[in-house]
């Protein structure tokens, strides 16, 4: 298996890093605007702990959305029932960003993995506390599950989020008004801001994602992260909400619990199989990696590898 995975690993890379067809980057954030969409980079670290990288994995980039998968383990490990009692857990059919759903439904979001969702959870982790207590612990957890202490929150993207973040701002101050968030609206947003602006690599997504594959244990360490319970239902929304309204299209094409980012980054999990991390920074209409969800195809249907495979 490993030979086949180094071959198809390299093909991958090979093919997107020719692509002509790239996607278009994230430029209405300044900083990100500023990010070449040459870039490709992929790495699968299997079960067994084996790694396979192509391209640029140890580059790092800005992984934002799937930032959000990791607050959502923070919060979740301090209260799961504050958690949903903020925010459901359904399919949002709708833009990451969108105002609209949010004033029709009450100011309660659909999912945590939508902006207003994720604000939402992220004000749960700060506590109404300085922004640096939230996004300290969420960079606690991401050190400890990728084994680096080195992996840093990138202050000018996080300017840069702040200076242009109207829409988010809109959203967060829309759910104060409905209850939904508690703490001061600028300590929560300074610490979500942060959160998306944390720098990672190919390599270090993959290995903070581990725990997933593994059934909410951390292989490196033998810690559980999650519970198992906690873990499959944390897979199943990245499933259905992780690449917002072309969630059924992903999960359609590529069969894998993922969670995409506008920096183009995606961490994808095949259960029992492998954690993994691709990053290329042009991006589909809907926001998500177009590359990166090309190249999840591609290794998906040459491994066999999708949780609607009774194999896998």
């Amino acid at each position: 298996m490993m030979a086949d995975l180094h071959r198809l690993v390299a093909e991958i890379t090979a093919e997107m890093s020719a692509a002509a067809v790239r996607g278009r980057v994230a430029d209405y954030i300044p900083e990100l605007a500023k990010v070449s969409p040459d870039h490709f980079g992929m790495v699968v670290i299997t079960a067994d702990g084996r790694e396979v990288a192509g391209g640029d994995a140890d580059m790092d980039f800005s992984i934002q959305s799937i930032s959000k998968l990791f607050s959502l383990v923070e919060a979740l490990s301090r209260d799961a029932d504050a958690v949903w009692a903020r925010v459901g857990r359904e399919p949002s059919g709708s833009a990451f960003n969108s105002i609209v759903q949010l004033e029709a439904e009450g100011g309660r979001p659909r999912n945590p993995f939508i902006n207003a969702g994720a604000i939402a959870v992220t004000d749960l982790v700060a506590a109404g506390e300085d922004s640096r207590a939230g996004i300290g612990a969420i960079l606690r957890l991401v050190r400890d599950l990728a084994g680096d202490d080195s992996i840093a929150s990138d202050g000018a993207v996080a300017y840069s989020e702040a200076a242009t973040g109207h829409r988010n701002a809109a959203l967060a101050h829309f759910m104060k008004a409905h209850g939904t968030i508690d703490g001061p609206v600028d300590t929560t947003l300074s610490t979500y801001f942060h959160q998306c602006a944390i720098a990672m690599s190919c390599r270090q997504l993959a290995r903070a994602g581990r725990f997933l594959m593994n059934g909410g244990i951390d292989p490196a360490t033998g810690h559980c992260i999650v519970s198992p319970e906690r873990a499959r239902r944390i897979a199943a929304l990245m499933l259905s909400c992780g690449h917002y309204d072309a969630s059924g299209e992903f999960a359609f094409q590529v069969g894998l619990p993922a969670k995409s980012g506008v920096g183009g980054g995606i961490l994808a999990i095949a259960p029992g199989r492998a954690s993994i991390a691709v990053w290329s920074p042009g991006l589909s209409p809907q926001g998500n990696s177009l590359l990166g969800t090309a190249a999840l195809e591609r290794l998906a249907h040459g491994m066999g590898w999708s949780v609607f495979n009774p194999d896998c």
